[in-house]
């Protein structure tokens, strides 16, 4: 059991946990919070993000590449396949009975809250299964991590709240799709030998390393930007702009990219990327419950 917890990578599951902050956070802002809806919702979001990381391995393990891949705490997969301590069988069925545990989760709010909510889950399902076999190989696969881990799971979960989508959400999602989208790219930089052998197409590899290291670049500025103009705009409430407190880590970030040709140096910029991605969320979503109390 303890093998099969670490296969999951629980280290990166928080995300999925400040995503359902996130959209909770917003639907309250709104007047709409059910405590038990968004423990629920959550859990089925933390099921559909194991059955990715698992998933992804799986895939990553038959295909060969995993053998090939320079290994960093932040990107490359677990290595629990390629040195044996789990077989692929175990592994595909954790990433497997996740998915189909989140699928009656999903279904139950379908029900309850309206099929609106259907085609956001099939999009949602269709990025975790066929990320890793499919849409990897073709160009800027990065979009799909950005959608159905960063934009959805927060409309998801104010759906579940408020049982609507509007405009204001949508925008306060995008910095989620940016941020998510980004943790995919800058992690392909050291994988970028690995996934050519194997047919991939990863933006690193389709325009460049330097190339994508600006792209990675202009990203993460837009969130901040993206932001800014929001809060004047007032769509987004102002307390929003505690999310620029992660800048100085984000430029850390930006300036690693640009070394990719130094493993010593790109590694601890994909652990600025980490606590970029983590950390703006989580103030954007206390921005939400800051502006709703005071």
């Amino acid at each position: 059991m303890k093998k099969l917890l670490l296969e999951t990578r629980p280290q990166f599951l928080i995300l999925s946990v400040i995503l359902a902050f996130l959209g909770t956070a917003i639907a309250w802002y709104d007047g709409s919070f059910n405590f038990g809806y968004a423990l629920l919702a959550a859990t089925g979001l933390l099921l559909a993000h194991i059955s990715v990381n698992t998933l992804n391995d799986y895939f990553d393990y038959k295909s060969g590449v995993d053998f090939n891949t320079k290994r960093t705490p932040f990107s490359g997969g677990s290595g629990f396949l390629p040195s044996g301590i789990l077989s692929s069988t175990q592994v595909f069925w954790l990433g497997t009975g996740s998915l189909l545990l989140a699928i009656p989760i999903g279904v139950f709010f379908i029900i309850d809250k309206g099929w609106q909510l259907l085609p956001l889950l099939i999009v949602a399902v269709i990025c975790v299964v066929l990320y890793t076999p499919l849409i990897l190989k073709t160009y800027w696969p990065e979009w799909a991590p950005g959608l159905g881990l960063g934009i959805l799971p927060v409309l998801g979960m104010y759906f579940i709240q408020t049982g609507e989508y509007n405009l204001p959400v949508f925008i306060a999602s995008v910095p989620s799709g940016i941020l998510v989208h980004n943790l995919l790219l800058i992690n392909e930089f050291p994988d970028v030998e690995a996934d050519r052998k194997y047919g991939r197409k990863t933006t690193p590899i389709t325009i460049g390393l330097s190339k994508a290291s600006l792209f990675y670049s202009v990203m993460t500025i837009a969130v901040y930007v993206w932001v800014i103009i929001f809060v004047i705009a007032a769509i987004m409430p102002v307390y929003c702009l505690l999310a620029i407190l992660t800048l100085p880590f984000a430029i850390k970030a930006i300036r690693g990219s640009m070394r990719y040709d130094d493993l010593n140096l790109l590694v601890p910029a994909l652990g600025s990327n980490v606590l970029v991605v983590l950390i703006t969320q989580l103030l954007l979503g206390i921005g939400y419950i800051l502006a709703g109390v005071l």
